[in-house]
């Protein structure tokens, strides 16, 4: 009997040969031949998937957006976004583990490539969108479960979470030692914190520990 190919679990499998080479060698160096070596395949077997490197950057670039997607969709469930949801969803977007830094790393460096390619430029702008909107989905649900009116500008609010978002995310994945985990959660607890209207969570020995 033939072997029957997922064409899905394929493409993927490939996309993470793609992520492999762009996290060693860099975009440059993600050419088809370079991939089909990465994945043990063929070059022909690779175009089979993916007629052009364009193809496969695009497909890749895809695949970290999907990814987190799927992730932020797991904590959330089928009901809205709630206040004990936040954190969770928001530390998805973050390079906190081992998985999401290979995503940001190859994220970063197809953003560069971004600068030169419209279809990427195009991926880069409609995952901004997704996360300006969940940013602004925070900031509603943390405002609509408050016990007193807030006051809170919303679209400001949400431009200011995507920038802290954004800023951790950099700092997070380009100075590790000085960003790891915790202390990166702990920004972003503070700045809900403060969003909240309730006193900061950091504790007192994190306070003022700039760099």
């Amino acid at each position: 009997m033939p072997r029957i190919v997922d064409a899905e679990q394929r493409r993927r499998e490939l996309a993470a040969a793609v992520w492999r080479v762009i996290r060693r060698d860099g975009v440059t160096g993600a050419s088809v031949r370079a991939v089909a070596r990465e994945a043990d395949t063929s070059m022909g077997a690779l175009r089979h998937w993916f007629a052009t490197q364009d193809a496969l950057l695009r497909f890749a670039m895809l695949l970290v957006t999907e990814r987190a997607r799927a992730r932020i969709e797991a904590v959330v469930g089928d009901g809205p976004l709630l206040p004990s949801h936040v954190l969770a969803v928001l530390e998805e977007t973050l390079p906190l583990d081992d998985e999401r830094r290979a995503e940001a790393e190859v994220w970063l460096a197809l953003v560069a490539r971004a600068l030169v390619d419209p279809d990427l430029a195009a991926l880069r702008d409609r995952a901004a969108a997704d996360l300006h909107g969940l940013c602004s989905a925070v900031v509603v649900a943390l405002t609509e479960a408050a016990e007193e009116p807030l006051g809170v500008d919303v679209p400001l609010e949400a431009e200011r979470l995507y920038a802290v978002l954004d800023g951790l995310a950099l700092h997070a994945l380009t100075r590790p030692a000085a960003l790891p985990a915790d202390r990166a959660r702990a920004v972003l607890e503070a700045h809900l914190a403060g969003l909240r209207g309730t006193p900061s969570i950091v504790p007192p020995s994190e306070r003022g520990n700039g760099r």
